[in-house]
C-alpha cells in the first residue's frame, strides 16, 4: 500500500514527505538537526529498511544464495537464526567468488575465556566462530552488515555480531571481513562449512 500525505495542497508519497523548517519545506535527507550547538544536514536518513528475500533450511543443503540483488540500497543486512545438522561454523561469499580474495578477523568470548584470530587471502568471510558452532542442538542468531555493497570504487566490508545460548553455556562473536573487489555485490552466499542447514533455519536479506 502506498501512503500519501498532503503538503501545501499537493499529495506526496511517503518517500517524498516534507516537513516545514523555518518556513522552508525540507525532505528527510536535508532537514537540519542541531548537534553540539551546530545545525547539520544529511543526518536524517531518507531511505528505508526493506525485505529483499528470505530463505529457510530443510536439512538437505549446506548453503543458500541470494542472487539478483538490486543496487538501489546503500547497505545490505542479513539476519539469521540457524542450526546445522553437524554443527559447523558459518561463512559468506559474494558474487560467486571462491578465490582467495577475502580477509577476516574474529573475536569471541564465552563468559570465561576470550580469543581472537584472523587471516588474509581467504576464500570466504567467517560470520560465526567455531566453538559454539559445534552444537547441533541449539540455534545460532546473528546480524551481518555489508556496507556500500553497490559501490564500484570500494572494497566491500562486512561485520557480523552473532551468538548462542546453550542452556547454561554459550558464546558471543564479533566478526569482520573484507571482499577485495570493487565490483558491486549482486549475490551473497551464506553457507555452513560442512553440515546441512537444519529445519528451523531462517535467513533473511534486507536493503537499507
Amino acid at each position: 500500500m502506498t501512503v500519501h500525505v498532503k503538503v501545501g495542497g499537493v499529495w506526496k508519497t511517503a518517500s517524498a514527505v516534507y516537513n516545514k523548517v523555518g518556513g522552508v519545506w525540507k525532505t528527510a535527507s536535508d532537514m537540519p538537526v542541531k548537534i553540539g550547538g551546530v545545525w547539520k544536514t544529511g543526518i536524517l536518513a531518507s531511505g528505508a529498511f526493506e525485505s529483499i528475500a528470505t530463505a529457510t533450511g530443510n536439512g538437505t543443503a549446506t548453503s543458500v544464495t541470494f542472487s539478483s540483488i538490486p543496487s538501489t540500497y546503500k547497505h545490505l543486512q542479513i539476519r539469521f537464526i540457524t542450526k546445522s545438522n553437524s554443527g559447523d561454523l558459518y561463512q559468506i561469499q559474494m558474487n560467486g567468488d571462491t578465490a582467495s580474495n577475502y580477509a577476516r578477523h574474529h573475536l569471541y568470548g564465552n563468559g570465561t575465556t576470550a580469543a581472537a584470530g584472523g587471516g588474509a587471502t581467504q576464500s570466504n568471510i567467517w560470520v560465526f566462530g567455531a566453538p559454539v558452532g559445534s552444537s547441533t542442538t541449539y540455534y545460532t542468531v546473528g546480524i551481518i552488515d555489508i556496507h556500500d555493497y553497490a559501490s564500484s570504487t570500494k572494497n566491500k566490508t562486512v561485520r557480523a555480531f552473532t551468538g548462542m545460548d546453550a542452556n547454561g553455556s554459550g558464546e558471543v562473536d564479533l566478526c569482520s571481513g573484507v571482499w577485495l573487489s570493487t565490483t558491486a555485490v549482486n549475490s551473497v552466499k551464506f553457507m555452513s562449512n560442512g553440515g546441512n542447514l537444519a529445519t528451523g533455519t531462517t535467513i533473511a536479506l534486507y536493503g537499507i
